[in-house]
């Protein structure tokens, strides 16, 4: 029997075994034989069929050494796999990469770090290399949870970051590898993904933004450390993941910011977010939002610090998807937000942290509306409003008026995003109906929210600030002025009646504080300069007028609430008369000015809550008022009708209410006068016009001689308009207003169609008490029917 000793068998062995053996020097320090290793691969690429064998041989020999520590020859024979690996691209490769991976496992099972380090490098090569067929049986468990192991390694020193730097390059290696090729092993599955995400998340912790708010520089700078390997692995992940895969993605980053409690602080969470956002596909975007509030209702029993920090994430991420976002998913955004900010309420009403929670929420809002066109933040506004409850006066509850509150102020945060540029264009009549309504709610701060809503929408020339506070130095505030145009003063002429009103109603509650008046202030001084026009400067000056009125006759007002309200007045004054360039009525302005500094300064700006015992009432000093013939025969020198300011105020005892939105002024009609007794009369004179011999009588009209011209010139048309729309205006304004508001505003003025009823009264019964005569028993009696009504009746 041989025993080989002497060699004379070797010529029995196959020529590959030989090639093998030959590429190894008797020393493993002397390193590879290059010249024999040159002949065993052009064997291999004449043999093709031989590289499964050559393979298998070359782990046999690999897994011998590893178990006899002789590692240099390890190296040895995976450099030689390298070199084969790269030099065949035969349809055979499949049969040898086997054997590849089976030796890259080998040393991969080794504690050697060494090895490791190797055995990833070699895989990382062989990731890189393109095949020509697909392998349906190759699977790469081991090699994901190896890698994903060797990330989270404990080791001390240099060890340990070459060990997590290998295992994030064999991560990224295996997901090029398998997401190239459908056929091959699915990569995007839970259970590859619960091990990748979070091994790259827990190098990525390093980088400074889980502990400070700003990253360690010299570490990110370094690509070669972990943390900054981790985060291109990971955008590389997220960037190469189809639709129907970024959820499996970010399951597992939710997951791991709740097992590891890094959402608060949030930093972390946030630039982790941000890589996410951006290194997605645009139109994907809107998942990661989602998913984000989805994790938030998960958290609905959490504590308020981390549902805040959740939102803290989502208010940065959000206008990142902002631009793609189109149609429908803006408004399933916007509700879900609203969604949130209800059920926030609900929850709990004092706690700092919870008003925290709903901040951060507002803000998300205010960002993601921030990004859309303007069409759309008036869609979100309107769509905001919808959501809003009208306040109760007698059923409100702190709940509801925290929901009112929230909600309004996001409202206002996506009007600070927004940029008017015709006022018919920002106030629709189905969202400033409504928020002229909530500007008379119970609460003062809620109607303080109305009026910054207003300043934000109606301010385009920035204004707003130098007209915050009243004050009668206009000249001083350098204001911009711009004629108006023609779309707006349309605007105002249709629906300044019931803006005009809101403010005048407002003005008559008794718990306005001095910041609820100056804000109205501010809001029709807004109004005036970007409506500076000949047109609007009557309309103002009769609101003037009437609020006047107001702090002389109204009772329920405090002294100091009436004091504010004749400051309020004489600001305007002065206002109106310097934007619309008036100087005669500039100089009449500053002469009661100058007489209240010395008689009475507690009529001047500031407003203040209590005024010294010592103030005396504007009624005792009508010089200090502004007289209503003055104004008119000032405004007259300058070329303006004044025949109105000479008419009955709109603005009487208690104001006329608000007039239904959408109402349509023409030019015969001046429907600013108009109230609701008055609208009730045009319902009655059509209901007359129908009985036969009645005259139709219009009341609202003037019976000179422009109304008159008026009236012919018009097309009938427009007149059948306005009686529609008066007929919609009453129908509405009887559906939604109270029964104590019906009351008053229904309640007759005059008794003159009662005193003539009871005279008919009085003497149908003295004829009934007389006696008929002999005439009158033969004078033939006229039927009922063809009797006409008096003229008595009507009115």
């Amino acid at each position: 029997m041989c025993t080989g000793c002497c060699g004379c068998c070797s010529a029995f062995r196959p020529r590959y075994k030989r090639l093998v053996d030959n590429i190894f020097p008797v020393y493993p320090q002397d390193g590879l034989v290059k010249s024999n290793m040159e002949k065993l691969t052009f064997y291999s690429l004449s043999s093709p069929e031989k590289l499964d064998r050559i393979g298998e041989y070359l782990y046999q020999k690999a897994a011998r050494d590893i178990y006899r520590k002789k590692y240099g020859f390890v190296v040895i024979a995976m450099e030689a796999m390298d070199q084969l690996l790269l030099a065949c691209h035969a349809p055979t490769l499949n049969l040898f990469v086997e054997s590849f991976l089976k030796m890259v496992q080998k040393l991969l099972e080794s504690t050697e770090p060494e090895l490791q380090i190797l055995a990833t490098q070699s895989f990382v090569k062989f990731a890189n290399i393109e095949e020509d067929t697909p392998s349906y049986h190759r699977r790469y468990d081991f090699f994901v949870s190896k890698f994903s192991a060797m990330c989270h390694s404990g080791e001390e020193g240099d060890k340990k970051n070459n060990i997590r730097v290998a295992g994030i390059k064999g991560l990224q290696a295996v997901v090029r590898k398998t997401v190239s090729d459908e056929l091959v092993e699915n990569i995007w599955e839970s259970v590859h993904m619960d091990k990748i995400v979070p091994s790259l998340l827990f190098n990525m912790q390093d980088s400074g933004f889980h502990s400070n708010e700003k990253p360690n520089e010299d570490i990110v700078e370094d690509e070669n450390e972990p943390p900054m390997l981790a985060e291109t692995c990971m955008r590389e992940l997220v960037g190469r993941a189809s639709f129907g895969h970024i959820r499996t993605v970010l399951k597992p980053v939710l997951r791991h910011f709740d097992l590891h409690k890094l959402w608060v602080p949030n930093q972390f969470a946030i630039h982790t977010f941000r890589i996410i956002m951006f290194s997605i596909q645009a139109q994907y975007s809107y998942t990661v939002v989602e998913s984000l509030m989805a994790h938030l209702d998960e958290n609905s029993k959490s504590s308020a610090a981390i549902r805040t920090s959740i939102a803290g994430v989502l208010s940065k991420i959000i206008a990142i998807a902002a631009g793609e976002s189109v149609g429908p998913t803006v408004l399933e955004i916007i509700n879900s937000l609203l969604s949130h900010l209800r059920d926030s309420v609900k929850n709990c009403v004092s706690q700092s942290e919870e008003k925290q929670y709903q901040e951060a929420l507002i803000n998300a809002l205010g960002e993601f509306a921030n990004h859309l066109p303007d069409y759309q933040k008036i869609e979100i506004m309107m769509f905001i409003m919808s959501k809003i409850p009208f306040p109760l006066v007698n059923n409100q509850t702190p709940a509801d008026n925290l929901l009112q509150s929230i909600l309004l102020k996001s409202l206002l945060k996506v009007g600070t995003k927004y940029q008017t540029i015709h006022l018919n264009t920002t106030f629709p009549v189905s969202f400033l109906e409504p928020l002229l309504r909530m500007s008379l709610a119970p609460d003062s701060d809620m109607r303080l929210l109305v009026q910054k809503i207003l300043h934000t929408l109606i301010d385009r020339h920035h204004n707003l600030e130098k007209l915050t506070k009243p004050t009668v130095d206009i000249a001083d505030l350098d204001l911009v002025v711009e004629k108006s145009s023609r779309p707006d003063l349309i605007f105002i002429n249709k629906h300044g009646p019931i803006i005009y009103d809101a403010l005048y109603t407002s003005l008559q509650i008794d718990t306005n504080t001095p910041e609820n008046i100056e804000a109205i202030y501010t809001t029709l001084s807004l109004l005036c300069v970007e409506l500076s026009s000949a047109e609007t400067v009557i309309d103002l000056l009769q609101l003037v007028l009437g609020i006047q009125n107001l702090a002389l006759t109204n009772n329920s007002l405090t002294t100091a609430q009436k004091f504010n309200l004749h400051s309020l007045v004489i600001c305007l004054l002065v206002l109106i008369s310097n934007v619309a360039n008036l100087k005669s009525l500039e100089e009449y302005a500053s002469q009661i000015v100058e007489a209240r500094r010395q008689e009475a300064p507690h009529l001047l700006p500031e407003f203040m809550v209590h005024y010294p015992s010592n103030s005396e009432g504007a009624g005792k000093v009508p010089h200090l008022l502004i007289d209503q013939m003055a104004v008119c025969e000032y405004v007259k020198s300058h070329g303006i009708d004044s025949s109105r300011l000479l008419q009955t105020s709109p603005y009487g005892a208690g104001g006329p209410g608000i007039v239904a939105a959408g109402t349509h002024r023409n030019s015969w009609i001046d429907t600013s006068r108009g109230s609701i007794t008055e609208l009730a009369g045009v319902s009655e004179v059509d209901s007359a016009a129908s009985s036969p011999g009645v005259l139709r009588k219009m009341p609202e009209e003037e019976l000179t001689f422009e109304s008159m011209k008026r009236v012919l010139t018009e097309p009938p048309e427009v007149r059948k308009e306005a009686e529609a729309e008066r007929r919609k205006m009453l129908s509405h304004t009887f559906r939604t207003a109270t029964f104590s508001e019906l009351i008053r505003r229904t309640q007759p003025k005059h008794d003159l169609l009662q005193n003539k009823l009871n005279d008919i009264f009085k003497s149908l019964s003295a004829n009934e008490a007389r006696s008929p005569s002999e005439e009158e028993e033969k004078r033939p009696s006229i039927p009922t029917y063809e009797q006409n009504f008096p003229e008595l009746f009507f009115y």
